[in-house]
This record gives structure tokens, sequence and C-alpha cells, in this order.
């Protein structure tokens, strides 16, 4: 007999769905999967046959065949375990065929026939949706998860024999309730406050400036001065993910499998901070199907390189097209991958090897030509993608002892907010389908940041004076414009202009 199941496979952050195909005939007592299985799946015969064994039910001892359709694209991964067995069941009838139809199953089975966490299934959930599937059995540990996609009725299945009873009408398993999921996000008093930070007033306004429009930072200063400080507040200041950002975060913490198990839906902005020495790989994604990397991690948030000059050449000439591009595309033979890279890139670094160039009490040891090669390990190109760099300075003892705290976060963010709230009204007038100013194109830039003689007369004597670049200079618009929204200006006025090219001007000696 034959019985059919619908699954689903994760192409990058994408569901394909997946028709498990099982036939039983005569024949000496086999199971054979095919359809291009991986070992993981290949091993889902094991767990397959405990499972149904341990739960109570009878394993078919006759020749049992099952394919994976479409045959031309790999599957991997134990999610296939569940409808695998589902069909087993169905064609030896100790499951109704009809029963199956209009559902996508997905899930992980212990020996015991247990039902365990299974990674991608907010993309699962939403291939059955765009596929016109009105059921998703999922691990009951994914119910909250599968449920934000509208449309689908979720049933959280935590073991083998209640699916099989869910199916034979014995004990019917509930849809999960969507109600019950909390719509406020959590709150922000656990992450670094602002407030903390001693001193380093200009550096907490160029950051205030880069989270207002998501631009990206450099900061250059000798060790202590407080750059991995003020780049872990950062989070503190940034707006609130909207829901469709939210969605973007979750489904690729979901496919990666770095989705916590009480957070269905990730509702804080990701801080990334991987170490100097992560493989290339790491950072911008790898494997034999490739996965999500630390830079697509860090999508809608802030992705900090700390002891920036120390990362390979490669990985950071790796960063220029995702920070041009906002995506990264990956190749193997197994085929191609886009994943979604729009972050805000935070960097800290020393001005020299020893890291006391410049510094006001103690002097620099390093060369004049070993300081050179140090800041030539930065390209041109990279640095010319980076909006905002500025100087961190020793910060003076007054201002450490002093028992006063800053202005808290939760001021900055709230001006933060205004300001984003100000681009995508300008952004929904102007018809075009970004959140911040760094997103804008020439075209966004031609009708949005327009200046006036006095800004004209400003900018042409810095395109000549800091020997700005095309891109150069549109991203200096990009940043006046944030800075006119952070004062509420309808317009880029000079004052605004000036500051956005002060930011600019630490690349000339960086």
């Amino acid at each position: 007999m034959l019985a059919k199941v619908m699954s689903c496979a994760l192409v990058g952050l994408d569901g394909v769905l997946v028709e498990v195909e099982v036939n039983i005939a005569r024949g000496l007592p086999s199971l054979t999967v095919v359809g291009l299985p991986d070992a993981a799946v290949q091993e889902s015969r094991e767990r397959v046959r405990a499972a149904i064994s341990n739960s109570g039910l009878t394993f078919p001892h006759q020749r049992l065949t099952v394919n994976l359709a479409p045959a031309d694209l790999r599957k991997e991964g134990p999610a296939y375990d569940l409808p695998i067995a589902l069909g087993i069941l169905a064609a030896y009838g100790q499951v109704p065929v009809e029963a199956l139809e209009g559902a996508l199953v997905v899930g992980e089975l212990s020996l015991d026939g247990g039902v365990r966490h299974t990674r991608g299934v907010l993309s699962v959930a939403n291939a059955a949706r765009e596929a016109g599937l009105e059921r998703v059995f999922v691990p009951l540990a994914n119910g909250a998860e599968a449920a934000l996609v509208p449309g689908v009725e979720v049933y959280p299945v935590d073991h083998l024999i209640s699916i099989t009873e869910h199916l034979l009408g014995l004990d019917v398993i509930p849809p999960f309730d969507r109600d019950a999921q909390p719509d406020d996000p959590p709150p922000l008093d656990h992450l670094t406050d602002m407030a903390e930070v001693k001193g380093q007033e200009h550096v907490k306004r160029a950051l205030e400036v880069a989270a207002s429009g998501s631009h990206n930072v450099l900061m250059i200063g000798s060790p202590g001065t407080g750059k991995t400080l003020m780049a872990r507040a950062l989070p503190a200041i940034l707006p609130r993910l909207t829901i469709e950002e939210a969605l973007e975060v979750t489904r690729i913490y979901s496919v990666a499998g770095m989705l916590p198990a009480d957070t269905p839906l990730i509702r804080q902005r990701p801080f990334r901070a991987p170490h100097h020495t992560i493989s290339y790989a790491g950072l911008v994604g790898g494997g034999r199907w490739p996965g999500p990397g630390e830079i697509s991690m860090s999508h809608r948030g802030v992705l900090f390189l700390d002891e920036f000059v120390h990362f390979s050449s490669r990985n950071l000439e790796a960063l220029r097209q995702p920070l041009e591009d906002r995506q990264v595309t990956l190749s193997r033979a197994a085929g191609s991958v886009t994943y979604p890279a729009n972050f805000i890139l935070v960097g800290a670094a020393n001005p020299c090897p020893c890291g006391y160039y410049g510094d006001t009490l103690r002097a620099c040891t390093c060369t004049s030509s070993a300081v050179t090669r140090y800041r030539g390990r930065i390209s041109g190109p990279l640095l010319d993608r980076i909006d905002i760099h500025v100087d961190v300075p020793r910060v003076e003892y007054e201002k450490l002892s002093n028992l006063q705290t800053g202005e808290p976060s939760e001021a900055i963010h709230a001006r933060v907010q205004a300001a984003r709230e100000r681009q995508a009204e300008r952004f929904a007038r102007a018809g075009v389908n970004m959140t911040c100013n760094a997103d804008m194109g020439p075209r966004e830039l031609r009708e949005l940041c327009r200046l006036d003689e006095d800004g004209q007369n400003l900018m042409r004597s810095a395109m000549h004076q800091m020997q700005l670049s095309a891109r150069g200079y549109h991203r200096v618009l990009k940043l006046a414009r944030t800075v006119a929204d952070l004062e509420g200006a309808p317009g880029i006025q000079s004052h605004h202009l000036a500051e956005a090219l002060q930011y600019r001007a630490r690349q000339d000696h960086a």
C-alpha cells in the first residue's frame, strides 16, 4: 500500500515542500530511504523503527521504501522522522490516509516516540501557508514559533502516540492558542546603560546618530578608553523592532537552530561580537549547504568587531558587499542561497600596535612605518563604507571619579525612536519601502536630501579638501539627513551637514 505525507525542506530561509511517499511491498524486511537524503535522514530508519515499536504500535516487517520528492533536492536533518513514521503507519493501515490530507508534518523522534525540537519551523509554517495547506503538525517546543504565521492551524505534538490518536479521532490535539502569546516587547533594563559611560560625550553623540539612521561606526582610541563599553551600550538606545523586522530576525535564528525554546519571537535587536579569530565561514556563512554566519545573525542589529584591525584581511574584505547590498549570497556546488545582512557595523581599534599613538599621557613606542602598516590592514574601500569615524580619547580622572551618572539610555532611546519614526513617515510619503536613512539609494537621496545654497557651498569645499568619493558624498548626505531628523528639522541645514562632515574627517588620518 502507498501513503503520502507532506513535509518541508529548508533552502536558505525558505521552506520547500517535500512529499514523503511510503510504499509497502512483499519481500525481505527492510527500510530504504531514497530522494537524496543526507546521513541524518538515513539514520532516521533506526529512530523511526524504535519509536514505532516503543510506542506500542506495529512496525511492518516487510519491504518498505520511502521516497522524498523532489528527488533532486538534498534533504538534511532529522525533521523527516515524524512524517516518515506517520507514512509507514498510514501505509500499514494503522492511521487513516485521508486524515493526513491538507496537513504538513515535521519533527524529530526520540527512540521512545517523543517529538523533539526542530529548527526552521517558522519557515516551514510559512511554506505551508503559501502552499494552501490548512494544518501544521510541529513539535510541542515549536508550537509558539509556528503560531507566529497566520492562516494555518498549528498542532503541537509531544509524542508519536498523541498524533496517532489525534488522526484516529480518539484524543484530539487542540490547536495552539495564539491569544496566549505575549505581545509586549521585553524590557531593556538588563542591557548596558549609557549612563554608566563616564565622559566621551562626543562618542555617545556619534553612537546616537548611528542608531538613528543605522550608520556604521569605527571607534579608534587607546586601550581602556571605553570603546567596548559604549559598543555594548548601543543596543539599549536602538529603536524597537517592528513585527516585520522581528519575524525576519526570528526566521534567521530558527533556521540556524539558535532560537531559544522560551523565545518564539525575538523582540530585541541582535548584538553579535565574534572574536577576531573567527573563520570566514563563521563570519559570512558556510557549510555544505550554507547556513547563516555572524553577519546574518546580526540582521537588524549590531555586529561589533572588537580589535577590528586584527581580523583577517579576507574576513574584513568580505564585509564590503553586505555593507553595500544589505544581503550576502553564498554559492556552493549544491546551490546558492541568499541571507539578509542589514546590520550596523561597529568597529573598535587601537591607533597603533602598542595602542598609545596620540595618547596624552603615554608615549607611543611604534615606528612610523609600523603605524602605517598597522593602519593599512583596513583597506580604503572598507573605510569608505563606514559612515562615522570617531576618536576615543583617554578619560580624565575628574570624570571617572565623579559619582554622578550621565544621560540614561532610556532618554537617548526616545530621541532615536522619534527620529526613526520621522524617517518612516517620510519614506511612506515618498512611496518607498525603507526603514532608515542608511537604506536610501541615489534616487531617494536626490529627492529627500536636497541642500540649500549654503549647504552646497560647504559640500563643494568638503569634496575638494577631503577628497570624498561618490560613495562618501552619498554617505555624508545620509548622515546629515539623520542629524536633521534628530533635531526634528524638515530639511538639511548647513550645521547638520557640518556635523556629518566632521564624522568623516577622521578617515583622512586614520
